[in-house]
């Protein structure tokens, strides 16, 4: 029996939302099923939600600091899902995980330097790196038996070259690969060995699906840890993304001096009203809320994946070991990206995300949002199927 109700479908629209206010404005149809932009269709905790309306109740909405308890909350979290003791002192705020990558890049490369990042990818992967005046340095991941694995040689070709700072995306998002200890290992020996800086994006990190196990790649060793700005947040977690709460950790004391004396000089520094007391609730009392959720998502993924096996074959779902994003090969479909927006856009009415927005090497896939009531991904995967069988037919 379950606590919490993920089936509850729930009217988004007319609420300033990002993911479903804009359909008609960003895929020219009012009827779109958002399947896209990775937030989720269920409500956050009831703890969460208690700590803000409190919040609210108070009535004065002044400037605020960060509480103990709130620092805390974070450590035990860590201390309880991930095996990971992190020390008060290595914990410094962000508004969120894009502005930490930005601030990384300029901080720790030079203009006009190569900046390393594993495509596919989170597409402001490539932003942050162009937009700071730094050149990308791509790492493609390679396709081998149905998922995503890096490629050492390349990288070490890379770094040879001059590469000193990496992006990592761990979890993978858009390929859902829960990076293994000797994976990490392995990079961790090459960034060592050639002087190279990691940041790690692991705003995933709470979404390992059932049999894996996130491992954070500041836990594996002091060394790995001394070279390693981790770049966190709940938003994902307990779908928290416009409260804009996020926070770094890094047990090397000049990186964190750096990256904090760069958010206090954009003024960037001051504790949010609500965030602190959203993200404490929510890393206190929210651990069986996330583990139904994990359950749910799983759920979804394997009705998504049987579903598509059934009726649209030819497409090709790559299993995700976490998030909630599923990457599906459309490549036999043999549909641009053009082509594969009209299908959706126009013919299906969903909206996923096109792949090659993370990168040539997404050319021809979707990715998939199934954080979402079953009953809106089942009208959305009938929708795609029913249009992409009649590409098929011509």
């Amino acid at each position: 029996m379950t606590k919490y109700d993920f089936d509850r479908a729930q009217d988004r629209t007319n609420t300033h939302s990002y993911k479903w206010d804009q359909v008609e404005k960003l895929f020219g149809n009012k009827d779109i099923l958002p399947l896209w932009v990775a937030d989720m269709d269920f409500e956050s905790p009831p703890a969460v939600k208690e700590a803000l309306v409190r919040r609210a109740e108070q009535g004065i909405y002044g400037y605020c600091i960060l509480s103990n308890s709130y620092i805390d909350s974070i450590t035990g979290w860590f201390r309880r899902r991930h095996d990971w003791e992190i020390s008060k002192e290595w914990i410094s705020q962000s508004p969120g995980i894009v502005t930490t990558l930005s601030l990384a890049v300029e901080l720790f490369s030079e203009p006009g330097a190569e900046v390393i990042l594993q495509s596919p990818v989170y597409y402001p992967f490539y932003d942050v790196i162009k937009m700071n005046g730094r050149k990308v340095a791509d790492n493609p991941l390679v396709l081998r038996n149905g998922r995503y694995e890096m490629d050492y040689e390349q990288l070490e070709g890379l770094m040879k070259g001059g590469a000193k700072l990496l992006l990592l995306c761990s979890p993978h998002n858009p390929g859902g690969r829960v990076w293994e200890r000797e994976e990490l290992l392995r990079l961790g020996e090459l960034c060592l060995q050639y002087g190279v800086t990691v940041v790690s994006d692991e705003i995933h990190c709470d979404l390992a699906l059932p049999g894996h196990k996130h491992i954070p790649f500041a836990s594996l060793s002091k060394e790995l840890s001394d070279i390693t700005l981790m770049a966190l947040a709940p938003t994902k977690t307990f779908n928290l993304p416009g409260i804009h709460s996020s926070f770094i950790v890094a047990s090397n004391p000049e990186m964190k001096r750096k990256f904090e004396t760069r958010i206090k000089t954009l003024s960037l520094h001051m504790a949010s009203f609500f965030a602190q007391d959203a993200v404490e609730a929510a890393y206190t009392e929210g651990d069986e809320w996330v583990d139904e959720l994990i359950t749910y998502i799983n759920g979804n993924i394997e009705y998504a994946t049987s579903y598509l096996a059934e009726h649209l074959p030819q497409v090709k779902v790559m299993k995700p070991e976490a998030t909630y994003l599923l990457w599906v090969d459309c490549r036999a479909l043999g549909l641009n990206g053009a082509g594969l927006k009209k299908l959706m856009y126009q013919e299906a009415g969903v909206a996923f995300n096109e792949g090659s927005v993370y990168g040539s090497e997404g050319e021809g896939f979707l990715r998939i949002n199934v954080a979402c009531p079953r009953s809106i991904l089942q009208a959305a995967l009938e929708r795609f199927s029913a249009a992409a069988a009649k590409v098929v037919v011509k």
